[in-house]
């Protein structure tokens, strides 16, 4: 029974080995080659090649990236990829339970585009770009100018990668996740909903980097230390250009210039003004404070005093009750699943292709009162 339990282990390690030996003999290398490429030794390429290890998930993209292949192109199936991600080092138990919601997440939303016929329109790829040129070439190809983008995640969704919105516990180090499932050519999202909606934002930005230009490098696990300036570079370089990109795509320098020039009539910005500039981008204050810093709209020793200060009390004195999805602060409970979702999930049972049941978990309704409004 024990060698059973093994059996499929076996199996991935083999067709690993298999794929990995015939990429590296169609690129006419050796296996010493390959192992200083990828900063391992020719022992440990030689054992993978013969199927009798299993490479951490960091080892994996490091031979993905090398040989510009999606990761699950290693594998067997997409179902493996996520036993690659739930296999990561120090990944809690908490945290290993949300991942596979994500991972039931994307199966059913795949099925869904498969019972409706409606698949999304794969995004373009880059590559030799920087991330600031990047971020004005996606920006004028869907419309915006230099303007703010108010529904970032529904956005992202319509140019062809799928979000979910999940908590995952702090502890887990995890920000976001992105996966790309190469023969569905499918590609997916995890924002952790812990943060707040503006830093979500920030997130969502990030992973459509990654879709835009890492595509082939998946699955990619963010730490939130990514977010912070002086941790970033510890980090894989895409992180830093996700980064970037994130930024400029969010706030464009040239719009912040109108705003201020405009309607400020002074470069010396107090947090209240900062605070407004937050809300007109939809993104988080330390995102904003960090562009506004750079632009040299504020000195370093301005940009280290709002820092400490917490935007949370200041936002309601200032301009009001916060909106709902403003207020989800750390600690919030919900799952935003995407509009989009949803509404596939409408068509589908109206073609009679899943039950009232399932349609009512994927609405979070009652299920007599979805049947009732159906049926009117």
């Amino acid at each position: 029974m024990a060698k059973n339990n093994h059996l499929p282990e076996q199996i991935m390690s083999a067709i690993l080995g298999t794929r990995l030996r015939r990429e590296r003999e169609e690129l006419g290398i050796t296996q010493d080659a390959l192992a200083k490429g990828v900063s391992l030794s020719s022992e440990f390429i030689s054992l993978l090649e013969l199927g009798k290890r299993m490479p951490s998930l960091e080892t994996l993209t490091a031979l993905a990236d090398y040989f510009r292949k999606d990761v699950s192109y290693f594998l067997k199936e997409k179902e493996e990829t996520f036993k690659i991600i739930l296999r990561a080092e120090g990944l809690e138990e908490k945290a290993r339970a949300e991942i596979k919601k994500f991972k039931i997440y994307c199966e059913e939303y795949m099925q869904l585009e498969e019972l409706t016929g409606r698949h999304l329109e794969p995004g373009p790829i880059y590559a030799y770009v920087s991330p600031e040129r990047m971020a004005d070439e996606e920006r004028r190809r869907m419309g915006f100018g230099d303007e703010p983008i108010r529904d970032i995640f529904s956005l992202l969704e319509l140019n062809g990668l799928h979000i979910l919105r999940q908590p995952i516990p702090e502890k887990s180090n995890i920000s976001g996740i992105f996966i790309f499932f190469e023969a569905e050519g499918a590609a997916f999202a995890l924002i952790n909903s812990v943060q707040t909606v503006g830093q979500q934002a920030l997130i969502a930005a990030h992973e459509y980097c990654h879709y835009l230009k890492d595509r082939n490098a998946g699955p990619i696990i963010d730490n939130p230390d990514i977010f912070i300036d002086e941790y970033v570079s510890l980090y894989h370089p895409r992180e830093q250009f996700a980064q970037t990109f994130a930024v400029r795509f969010l706030i464009h320098p040239a719009k912040i210039k109108k705003i201020i020039d405009k309607d400020f009539h002074s470069k010396k910005l107090s947090f209240a003004d900062v605070l407004y500039l937050k809300r007109y981008f939809g993104v988080s204050a330390l995102a904003m404070l960090r562009t506004l810093k750079d632009l040299e709209y504020l000195s370093r020793s301005k940009f280290e005093e709002y820092q400490k200060l917490d935007p949370s009390p200041y936002e309601e004195v200032f301009f009001g009750k916060l909106a709902e999805e403003d207020r989800l602060r750390k600690g919030a409970k919900g799952v935003v699943f995407s509009s989009r979702l949803k509404n596939l999930a409408l068509e589908a049972y109206k073609k009679k292709k899943i039950s009232a049941e399932k349609l009512s978990r994927f609405l979070k309704r009652d299920m007599n009162k979805v049947k009732s409004l159906l049926e009117k």
